[in-house]
């Protein structure tokens, strides 16, 4: 099966790498600018399981002149238009779309314009992507979740799963992916409303005055919308998520206050606006969460009008 990655940044630099070590057929898909890096320097990943200097092999859009069996699309949220126009020539009747971005927005785009080719992911890892184009792997979390958004086994998920647990990676078939997005998603936001809004880490809010009763206003609200709007989490995992958010001394941080840090764009839209949306269209209220989506938003124009 031949693979095409889409983007080479902290995500898909780092599972195309591991992939393609374990023997995988794997391209990326990147931009110009990014193909000159990597020809240059190849893809440099620091990890706890191995660092590593790869060098893969890329295509640009252009270049493109037939379907592969598996796209793993992997940008961030606010860049999934441009790259449906990049990797469209790479859809075929049979190729499956595997995303693995943040919130749900991605799924309702893709499903709508390739209905029969996408299937859920939910991928938990921390890396990050330096500006001398190393990727840096920041804890010993891997875990690739995958399934049919059904939870039907077939034939195509079964390829898919022998694909991927090749690799060092975590990959597990799911029977209820579609849950763990959506749980995904609860975490993500409650963990970028709280480290975001703050500028802190979750060891540093819960240190502070109210901050505990803060964090924990934040993840109710959420998991209110999700309850209304999507898939309803399990209880063993908001036990875990409410330890997770208010966790003594704990240096956890969202990807959305690393991105700060570095004064980067972020996914403000898609991890916490959307999640707004989707609650305001039932009638409900979330003030700490919109309080959070107004103050990101202030500084995801000041980013752009930089």
């Amino acid at each position: 099966m031949r693979l095409l990655v889409i983007g080479a940044g902290s995500t898909g630099g780092y599972l195309g790498t591991r992939l393609a070590q374990a023997g995988r057929d794997v391209t990326f898909l990147v931009r110009p600018e990014r193909a000159a890096q990597i020809r240059e320097s190849g893809l440099r990943i620091i990890s706890p399981f191995g660092d590593t200097i790869f060098h893969p092999t890329f295509i640009t859009a252009e270049r493109i002149t037939k379907p592969y069996d598996i796209i793993l699309v992997t940008v961030k949220a606010f860049q999934l238009d441009a790259a449906l126009d990049a990797f469209s020539l790479a859809v075929g009747r049979n190729t499956m779309i595997l995303p693995v971005l943040n919130g749900m927005r991605h799924m309702d785009i893709l499903s709508e314009r390739f209905p029969h080719n996408v299937i859920g992911g939910a991928l938990r890892v921390m890396t990050v992507l330096e500006e001398d184009g190393r990727i840096i792997q920041l804890s010993l979390l891997q875990e690739l979740a995958y399934g049919e958004l059904d939870g039907s086994l077939t034939p195509r998920i079964q390829e898919l799963d022998a694909f991927l647990r090749s690799a060092q990676i975590g990959a597990r078939l799911s029977s209820c992916v579609r849950c763990e997005m959506w749980e995904k998603w609860i975490l993500l936001s409650a963990l970028g409303a709280v480290t975001c809004l703050m500028r802190g880490l979750i060891g540093e809010v819960e240190a502070c005055p109210e901050g505990k009763a803060f964090a924990l206003q934040i993840l109710d609200e959420i998991v209110a919308i999700v309850r209304a709007v999507g898939e309803a989490p399990s209880d063993n995992f908001l036990t875990a998520t409410r330890q997770q958010i208010i966790a003594k001394g704990s240096s956890v941080a969202s990807s959305m206050y690393r991105d700060i840090e570095r004064g980067r764009s972020i996914e403000v839209e898609e991890i916490i606006g959307d999640m707004v949306r989707r609650g305001k269209k039932v009638g409900i209220k979330a003030p700490l969460l919109s309080a959070a989506y107004a103050h990101l938003c202030i500084y995801q124009n000041r980013v752009k009008a930089a």
